[in-house]
Parts: structure tokens; C-alpha cells; sequence
């Protein structure tokens, strides 16, 4: 799990409770800088999830690519091996 994605989940919550203490207090400034750290922790998790995507599809594709060498030398004769 990428730091992006779990400082994103903090900043999310934290900014749905400065919100929500707004809306209870009746300050809209708290409101809105709840509702402004909500967005910033939801882009956050969003960037940390497209870098463990890109992380994710770079392992799989190494994983196959050596694979696909592993088969290559085992069909290749003995004597053409290097």
C-alpha cells in the first residue's frame, strides 16, 4: 500500500470531522476547510492508487517476462545455450 493512499484516508476523515464540526457549530470557514481537506485526502488516495496500480502491472509484467525466458531456455536445445 502506497504512504499516498493512507495519508489521503487520514486527511479524508479528518476532513469529514472538521466539517461535520462546522455544520454543528455553524462556522461555514471550519465547513469548507473540513470540505477542502476531504477533497485534498481523497485526491491523495486516488494518486496512491494509481502508483500501486503502475507498481503492480511493472511486477506482473516482470513476472512474465522472465517466465516467458525460463521457457525460451528450457526449449532451446542444450549445445545452442549460452
Amino acid at each position: 500500500m502506497d504512504k499516498d493512499r493512507v495519508k489521503g484516508a487520514v486527511d479524508d476523515a479528518a476532513g469529514r470531522v472538521k466539517r461535520q464540526v462546522g455544520e454543528w457549530t455553524g462556522d461555514t470557514k471550519t465547513q469548507a476547510e473540513g470540505a477542502a481537506q476531504q477533497v485534498k485526502g481523497k485526491a491523495e488516495k486516488a494518486w496512491g492508487n494509481v502508483k500501486d496500480a503502475a507498481r503492480d502491472t511493472n511486477a506482473r509484467a516482470n513476472e512474465r517476462a522472465n517466465e516467458q525466458a525460463n521457457k525460451d531456455l528450457e526449449q532451446k536445445p542444450a549445445g545452442a545455450r549460452k
